[in-house]
């Protein structure tokens, strides 16, 4: 009897396997809940497969892409195309980088023009006729260089006769514009009056006076040269334009005038 009662006083040692046991069928069950709680969104799923599909053409044929190679073909496609992309990019910028031909004429036509006013006004100085008349640039179209000769300088009063004083003006005028001719530029001659009617019998009007002003300076200008002038030509403008107001004595006498028009391009 004794020997029965100490074995069953005997500790036992593995009851911890069937709480780890139960513990273990607890955490099953916890997880097999989540999991069938839980729900793909099937419509959603499809929706953002259809989109990259479209965007990338690289999920056509769902998983039969590998095994039909459209996924490898659908990538070099996307790196083709991103190729070609940097090209043109490329082309464009080259295309940008070249010079424009338009801008460029306008650009070297501005330094003719600019470079001609600088050795017209240098040209005055050593003729030593530059407080006889003004120099001037067409600075909007860089069309020409213009010199400017005083009316009541060159002519007397509602005459067409050069003064005799004013030919030596002239004749140094001519040396100055001579290298200009020889290079085929276009000079131009141009009279102008005041608003003052004309009031005598030789001319009928402003426009005839300032014409037969222009004409006798570039008869002049034409017989100093030495030139048969196929480059000069002349033309009045009577009081059309006028660069000072006629309702003053100094003003009429700033409008009373001749310009010299030595053009940029060559005929």
């Amino acid at each position: 009897m004794a020997k029965e009662k100490k074995q069953e006083e005997e500790i036992k040692t593995d009851g911890w396997k069937d709480t780890f046991s139960d513990l273990m069928n607890l955490l099953l069950c916890f997880f097999v809940l989540l999991f069938s709680m839980s729900n793909v969104d099937e419509v959603k799923y499809a929706e953002l497969v259809a989109s990259l599909s479209n965007s990338f053409s690289i999920f056509s044929g769902g998983m039969s892409s590998l095994g039909e190679g459209n996924l490898i073909s659908a990538g070099a496609t996307q790196l083709s195309n991103l190729d070609q992309y940097y090209t043109d990019v490329g082309k464009a910028a080259d295309s940008d980088s070249e010079t424009d031909p338009e801008a460029e004429a306008v650009e070297k036509k501005q330094s003719n023009t600019e470079s001609t006013y600088s050795d017209v006004v240098e040209a005055a100085e050593n003729a030593r006729v530059a407080d006889d008349l003004d120099v001037k640039m067409d600075a909007e179209g860089y069309n020409y260089v213009m010199i400017s000769l005083s009316g009541g300088i060159l002519f007397e009063s509602g005459s067409a006769n050069i003064r005799y004083g004013a030919r030596n003006i002239l004749s140094r005028v001519a040396s100055i514009l001579q290298p200009y001719e020889k290079q085929g530029r276009r000079i131009k001659i141009e009279g102008h009056t005041d608003n003052i009617p004309i009031k005598n019998s030789a001319f009928k009007s402003n426009l005839w006076l300032s014409t037969a002003r222009a004409t006798t300076v570039l008869e002049y200008l034409q017989e100093r040269m030495h030139t048969r002038g196929e480059h000069l030509e002349a033309s009045g403008r009577g009081e059309l334009d006028p660069v000072a107001s006629n309702k003053t004595a100094s003003g009429r006498a700033k409008n009373r005038r001749v310009e010299i028009k030595i053009y940029t391009d060559t005929e």
